[in-house]
């Protein structure tokens, strides 16, 4: 038993930010309609976009990029501009707890996808907005992405060496930070709908999401103007050594938060009279004395591989050897801990995607195959009160 089997959520979802916040809600035992849009005259891919892109295609209308936000849902075509697909939508909110849409900030209010719209049909109805800059506002109708936010928020102006250009995260932090804010905001509103029998609008953007993941760096420049340089080999802003170790076959990264590790990390490192050293005593000294301490331990981290500092330090001193992304997925730990999930596809019976973070009862949570294109139009609809003659109307009309 899967502790959200009974939430129904109804998703215009595209990408990846939205994408991701319902799939983590489907791994969880919510059920999931993903909305796409219906093969459209424009010439523009079928379906959510994500299902071409990457450069790794699983058949027709799927990839490999797809499959990564869109295990355990069901898929369903549908265009509300069309006639007859508003009542359609209608009748599928009066069974669903959520209606989620990433959509640009403007569209949900002209599709009927917000609160004053549905509450009509169902009053306990909880449509949750993710955009990239709300629905309100003179950004309403721009596009956004998760770059664009890394870019604004100032995450790029934090990340890289000093005096280099800034630089964006490796992966679509702010997209997936986003998802896990709306997931909870949309927990959050069903169960205040349960309690009291009436929904809302709930809204999620990129950028202020973005802008809180700024935490105590916009604390600190709020209240005194500061703002926190580069460090050198991603080193903290105040601690020293929490960086980049060189060793002999790459790098590891140790972390001296606390004044114990730092003395464990010079005993275990050979090094036990640097402690008593007055410019590496204390956390001042050695922030100031920086360059004159690096000097002093790059040759003794050097003289050993990442995996002899990690087994020497491991327990003692917070220590993770630096990874290629391929080692970091074949990292035998990784792999101990059920780290990968076989997503068993038509075109792809051996697919394997990372399973999710969340254990239940000490399992890692299943997973099937995200949906076909439109695969689930046609039995979806039929739960929804349709003949199979009605369906083939609208698929007539185009509305799905």
């Amino acid at each position: 038993m899967l502790p959200l089997k009974g939430l129904r959520i109804i998703s215009f979802e595209q990408f990846g930010a939205g994408p991701f916040a319902t799939m983590n809600l489907a791994d969880l035992g919510a059920e999931v309609i993903k909305v796409e849009p219906p093969p459209g005259e424009g010439g523009d891919p079928p379906g959510d976009i994500a299902r071409h892109t990457g450069g790794f295609p699983l058949g027709e209308n799927d990839s490999q990029y797809f499959q990564s936000f869109n295990r355990n849902k069901r898929s369903l075509t549908l265009d509300v501009r069309k006639p007859g697909a508003r009542d359609a939508l209608h009748r599928l909110v009066r069974d669903a707890d959520a209606v989620l849409n990433n959509l640009r900030g403007d569209l949900p209010a002209r599709l009927g996808l917000d609160y004053a719209a549905l509450s009509a049909v169902k009053p306990s109805i909880v449509c949750v907005h993710l955009s990239g800059y709300g629905r309100d506002g003179e950004r309403a109708s721009w596009p956004a992405y998760d770059y664009l936010a890394q870019a604004e928020a100032g995450f790029c102006a934090l990340t890289g060496e000093p005096d280099t250009n800034p630089a964006r995260a490796g992966l679509s932090v702010v997209d997936f930070m986003s998802g896990l804010t709306a997931a909870m905001g949309l927990l959050a509103g069903v169960t205040g709908a349960r309690a009291t029998g009436r929904g809302c609008d709930l809204d999620v953007s990129l950028y202020d999401v973005a802008m809180q993941t700024l935490t105590y760096v916009a604390t600190w420049y709020l209240n005194d103007g500061f703002e926190v340089p580069r460090r050198p080999r991603g080193g903290h802003p105040f601690i020293v050594p929490c960086e980049m170790f060189p060793t002999a076959d790459g790098h590891v990264f140790a972390m001296c938060i606390k004044p114990g590790f730092w003395k464990k990390f010079c005993t275990i490192a050979g090094v036990p009279d640097l402690p008593a050293d007055p410019r590496f005593k204390g956390f001042d000294e050695r922030l100031a004395n920086r360059d004159a301490l690096m000097a002093l331990l790059d040759p003794v981290m050097r003289s050993k591989t990442s995996a002899d500092w990690v087994t020497a330090l491991a327990g003692q001193v917070p220590i993770a050897p630096v990874l290629g992304l391929g080692q970091a997925l074949t990292n035998p730990y990784f792999r101990e801990r059920g780290g990968i999930l076989d997503l068993p596809h038509p075109a792809r019976p051996d697919l394997k995607v990372v399973a999710s973070a969340i254990r239940l009862d000490g399992k890692r949570l299943p997973g099937r195959a995200g949906p076909g294109y439109g695969a689930d139009s046609e039995a979806v609809l039929v739960e929804a009160g349709y003949t199979r003659e009605e369906v083939a109307q609208l698929r007539a009309l185009g509305a799905v």
